[in-house]
């Protein structure tokens, strides 16, 4: 998927097998102005690893944890970033570390990590087939089948589903699925697949619908629920005056 707006451009790949359980996206965006504007990154449910730089020379390499509430970004004038978007899993199976203390913040890495640099920031593509091969080459353990599920029912439910409802299929109780989210990523499965439906709420909103279409008790629930992860009202977040809310910014319209 590629946008452009004004000042920001964005590019997003999806990962074919046998990384579609691992990886949900790779990405880019570059933003184009020199105006030093806040911005807001609300929670997604995704653990991200980031490669940055800026118009000032500062090459970065972070991972971030699960978002439970709105996070300000500071000014990122005339920056490049690229990304890797991973489903929890990852946690486990890929990084082999707790995400838990990064729940809402960030984790600096070494300059050079899985042999990155500042390098692979001129050619998304090579930087996208470069992370495949990367991702590819520590992947080699079989993905738990009830890990698989749990996560699979929660996407494709668009967080429309109840833990006892994930018990039931996936046959996992509830004691076990939230010993394994405070394990690996520092919250709760309630809170997450709460994530996962306001994260699938985000273009209704963007769109100007107001009156909740996924599973909330009532409207006043389901404003409360976007002024918890967004930190506005639905029709601020609507509004999004000056690009604030970035998801919403690289979001196409409709």
């Amino acid at each position: 998927m590629f946008f452009q707006g004004n000042q920001l451009e964005y590019f997003c790949l999806k990962p074919g097998k046998p990384l579609t359980n691992i990886v949900e996206s790779i990405w880019m965006v570059k933003n184009h102005s020199d105006e030093e504007k806040e911005g807001v990154v609300v929670p997604d449910g995704k653990i991200d690893l980031f490669l940055s730089d800026d118009e000032n020379g500062k090459f970065e390499i972070f991972t971030s944890g699960i978002c439970s509430v709105p996070i300000s970004k500071p000014p990122f004038p005339k920056t490049i970033m690229f990304a890797i978007s991973f489903y929890p899993v990852a946690a486990e199976y890929i990084f082999k570390q707790s995400f838990a203390e990064l729940n809402n913040t960030k984790k600096m890495l070494p300059a050079n990590y899985w042999g990155f640099s500042r390098n692979d920031l001129i050619d998304f593509e090579k930087f996208y087939q470069k992370a495949v091969n990367i991702i590819s080459s520590i992947s080699h353990e079989e993905i738990d089948n009830r890990k698989k599920k749990l996560f699979e029912l929660i996407y494709a439910s668009k967080g429309e589903i109840t833990v006892k409802e994930l018990e039931q299929k996936v046959f996992w109780s509830s004691r076990q699925m939230n010993r394994y989210f405070h394990k690996w990523l520092g919250l709760t499965l309630k809170s997450y697949i709460n994530i996962i439906r306001f994260s699938n709420s985000l273009k209704q909103l963007k769109n100007g619908l107001f009156y909740p279409e996924l599973d909330y008790a009532d409207q006043s629930h389901f404003i409360r629920e976007v002024k918890k992860f967004s930190g506005v009202k639905p029709i601020v977040l609507n509004k999004n005056e000056n690009d604030r809310f970035i998801q919403l910014s690289l979001m196409p319209e409709k």
